[in-house]
Parts: C-alpha cells; structure tokens; sequence
C-alpha cells in the first residue's frame, strides 16, 4: 500500500520500509503502537500538530513515551505560547487523521521540528500516513524529508 507520504519518499528516493499491524481505536498512542510492530519504544515516535501564538501551525515529531515540553517547543518555534490543535482540526490542517498522522506529505509544508534523541537510532518509526501503517526511516532521512529542525522538546 502506498500512502501520500510513502509516494513523496519514494519520489525522492528516499528509502523507507513500511510495516503493517493491527489498530484498535482505543489503543492509537505511540507506545501502543510499539508494541505491535515489536519496536523499542523510544524510536517510536509521534506527530504532533500545534498552533503557535505568533507563527501559526507548526510540527513536531517527539518519541512515543514522551511528553512535549510546550516551554521548549515555544521557544523553538518563536512563540510565547504553543497549544496542540483540536481532533477536530487536525485532517482539515494535515490531511491526517488521530493515530494516522505522518510529518510527510501533510497538506501543506509546516516549519517541523524533531526532537534530537532520534539522532541516536539507525532507524525511527513514524506514521506512515494511515492507521495501522508505520514507516521505518533513517531519523536523517526524515528530517530532510520535512525540511525539519532537530531540537530539545522533551
């Protein structure tokens, strides 16, 4: 199955695997996740879509097991402030649904920020655009891919 942000890597020749399992509705976190695909929590990681005071819409991408730190991610991102946008926004904004939101090929390109510990993997985890399917990719080849910033967000 190839989903936009499988065909966006393959464009780019980019190399990714991708990894099906099985999803259930209540269990759509990272660390769940992990578990089903039988990866290591940490190089597992979450996409998350926030809204910035001042500069609007911005990404960032931060291990499953982890919590982002809105302080760090502010400052990073040149806001005061950062709030997480609704469920409710999230499709509308990204393309992507909860438990299926890749940092790839969402509508529109957003200032991405990943947070440096998956420096460390060979590989990370992320969506791969829809539930039940995850993308294993070079955590450098991720950040090129989204134009990224690596940073300090948890």
């Amino acid at each position: 199955m190839k989903t936009n942000a499988a065909r966006i890597l393959t464009a780019w020749g980019i190399p990714y695997d991708l990894i099906e399992y099985q999803t259930d509705e209540d269990r759509l976190d990272a660390v769940s996740v992990a578990d089903a695909i039988g990866a290591e929590r940490e190089s597992v990681f979450k996409t998350l879509v926030a809204r910035g005071d001042r500069t609007g819409i911005c990404v960032f991408v931060i291990p499953g097991p982890s919590e982002l730190d809105a302080k760090k991610a502010a400052a990073v991102s040149g806001n005061k402030s950062i709030a997480l946008v609704s469920v409710r926004d999230l499709f509308p904004l990204t393309g992507y649904v909860r438990g299926g939101c890749s940092p790839i090929g969402m509508r529109k390109r957003y200032p991405t920020w990943i947070d440096e510990t998956a420096q460390a993997f060979d590989a990370v985890f992320v969506s791969a655009g829809i539930r039940g399917l995850q993308m294993r990719i070079d955590p450098h080849d991720l950040c090129r891919a989204v134009e990224g910033t690596w940073a300090d967000l948890v």
